[in-house]
């Protein structure tokens, strides 16, 4: 089942990794080897997170990558379907 409105994986770095380490957007995006401005990026909604950012994300807090790119699709799923009305697709059957 999936979940109604999940939030974006940048809120989530945001608060359960940056906020009690209290790290700032400089120093986390330098321990993970990015710029500022990619990972402000995501951590504002703005941008995604691909395979090598999750693997970035797994090694510096020791979480695993696909669980960050499990994040993300759930994100980009909901939000696809909230527009599947508006689709032009014709339905293919044999």
């Amino acid at each position: 089942m999936r979940m109604h409105n999940p939030p974006h994986p940048g809120e989530i770095i945001k608060s359960l990794c940056l906020e009690p380490l209290d790290l700032s957007v400089t120093e986390a995006a330098k321990a993970l080897g990015v710029s500022r401005k990619t990972l402000s990026a995501i951590l504002n909604g703005r941008g995604g997170i691909s395979p090598e950012m999750a693997v970035r994300l797994s090694i510096a807090f020791g979480t695993s990558a696909e669980s960050w790119l499990s994040q993300q699709t759930q994100y980009d799923l909901w939000h696809a379907e909230q527009r599947r009305k508006q689709l032009r697709v014709m339905r293919l059957v044999a």
